[in-house]
């Protein structure tokens, strides 16, 4: 019997497909790209990606094709480089050919704007005005450590009115982190019973699950499509615009007082800036990319070192013997009376440990931040295109047994010598590294240290009864690892 004509056509339909595939393969091969596994038409290697932990996708990918691999997500070719020799040569010996950002979908609204999604001279003037304003209002001076040691003992009377019952930290904490950023930008704390703050708190931290679940992973592979599909993805895009409206109306609140010879803060020097450039068509001093650069720095001031403190929290529940630790060294440098300050640093090394130990195994950016070639270049040997998307998987490098003894166990001591001192290791870049790492690494390292000896100097933490154990797995993985909701015992010493 002969075959139904619907059939023969699509039977030659996926040979031809697989023809011009192969075709294709062959000519990338031959022109020495980075090799990788067989793409499929419109979806690329989706289907060979492990939604649940994309990392080990990548490090068995990475030993079968090597350090420099070629993926497609959706029809974008990317070249995924994974190991601590490759992904240091791309953020810091060659940072320059790389610098620039790659594409990100759900941030699409603000691509070439603020310092997070811009490239070239808006990115270089944005990141110069951000640094040295930093500096100027108090990034590493002691008004920001008086202002977090204010924000310590409002967030203290908090934690001591749960009179050690079962309690979840999350938005208390994301509350504290955020007033810290909040001076800095807008001169001003938010009560931590403010609905409305509390209900920008709430949106991001949707926001980051949302951009991190599987419906936050296929919009960055496949943009076009998800973009006229109803799913949470949608819910991003409307949580990103009442957090627009919050900061505008900030914005306009100092507009309305501002005083050009006497800036209070962050928003005040950017206007007062914007002043200064009107009439230089190249400016960086717009509107548009005032309102991005003080959402990039809200953002992120906020919640990432706020999940960053949750997961050290955790850990400790998990491993008493590490707190005991951390509390003896509390009691032996400062006591019970004095409060913890940036200067004992240096006397605690166990405590420092236990916070970049906690920094590496949380692993919060796992695929590193993307970046794009600035012109044709080569790495590992192959040819990478300019414009072409690059992954420098920052996982592998805070998880390389080469640097880190046991990388998949939580232990302090892969940050202690011998003798019991701090040690820093090549291969710590949780905040990546080069020009493109986070402006903010030394306020939220500070502020880690202050807060969690703070709390551990007053509390003890305990599991809530029933409950022993925890789930230390990422509730979401994707480009960043979101910790899973948890309650706590905060039992005072």
């Amino acid at each position: 019997a002969e075959a139904p004509v619907g059939t023969v056509t699509t039977i030659l339909l996926i040979l031809v497909v697989v023809v011009l595939v192969a075709g294709w393969k062959k000519q990338w091969r031959s022109q020495n790209y980075p090799p990788g596994p067989l793409a499929l038409p419109v979806i690329g290697n989706l289907l060979q990606l492990r939604a649940a932990n994309i990392c080990k996708t990548f490090r068995k990918l990475s030993k079968k094709y090597g350090p420099v691999f070629t993926l497609y997500f959706g029809s974008e070719r990317a070249v995924v480089v994974f190991g601590y020799e490759v992904v240091r040569e791309v953020l810091l010996n060659r940072g320059d050919e790389f610098t620039d950002r790659g594409r990100f979908p759900l941030m699409d609204k603000y691509k070439d704007l603020g310092i997070f999604m811009s490239n070239g001279e808006m990115w270089a003037q944005t990141r110069r005005f951000t640094l040295t304003t930093l500096r100027d209002f108090g990034m590493g001076k002691r008004s920001v450590e008086e202002w977090v040691q204010e924000e310590i003992r409002l967030l203290l009377q908090e934690l001591e009115q749960t009179k050690g019952q079962p309690f979840n930290p999350a938005t208390l904490l994301s509350a504290a982190m955020g007033n810290t950023i909040s001076r800095i930008l807008f001169g001003e704390r938010f009560g931590y019973g403010d609905e409305e703050y509390r209900r920008i708190l709430w949106c991001l931290a949707e926001n980051f699950r949302l951009e991190n679940c599987i419906a936050g992973q296929l919009y960055t592979i496949l943009p076009s499509l998800m973009n006229h599909l109803p799913g949470p993805h949608q819910t991003y895009l409307q949580n990103n615009s009442i957090i627009e409206k919050f900061l505008a109306r900030k914005v306009a609140e100092h507009e309305a007082t501002l005083d050009l010879a006497a800036p209070r803060d962050f928003v005040d020097a950017f206007l007062c800036r914007m002043e200064q450039e009107k009439g230089n068509p190249g400016t960086a001093f717009r509107r548009d990319n005032m309102y991005v650069t003080v959402f990039d720095m809200f953002v992120s001031g906020t919640e990432s070192t706020s999940i960053t403190l949750r997961y050290c929290l955790m850990l400790l529940l998990e491993h008493p013997e590490v707190a005991e630790k951390v509390q003896q060294e509390i009691e032996r440098v400062m006591g019970r009376e004095r409060s913890p300050s940036l200067q004992d640093r240096g006397a605690m090394p166990y405590t420092e440990a236990v916070l970049n130990e906690t920094l590496r195994f949380l692993d919060l950016i796992p695929l590193g931040f993307i970046r794009r070639a600035k012109r044709d270049t080569q790495l590992g040997g192959f040819i990478i295109p300019k414009g072409c998307t690059i992954y420098p998987i920052l996982s592998s490098v805070l998880q390389d047994p080469r640097h880190f003894k046991n990388p998949e166990a939580f232990d302090p001591r892969h940050f202690l010598d011998e003798k019991g001192g701090f040690k820093k290791s090549e291969a710590f870049m949780p905040f990546s590294a080069g020009k493109r790492m986070c402006l903010g690494e030394s306020l939220a390292r500070a502020q880690l240290f202050l807060f969690l000896t703070a709390i551990l100097q007053r509390f003890q933490l305990r599991h809530p009864p029933g409950c022993p154990h925890l789930d230390l797995s990422p509730e979401v993985s994707g480009i960043m690892n979101i910790p899973r909701p948890f309650e706590l015992c905060f039992c005072p010493c």
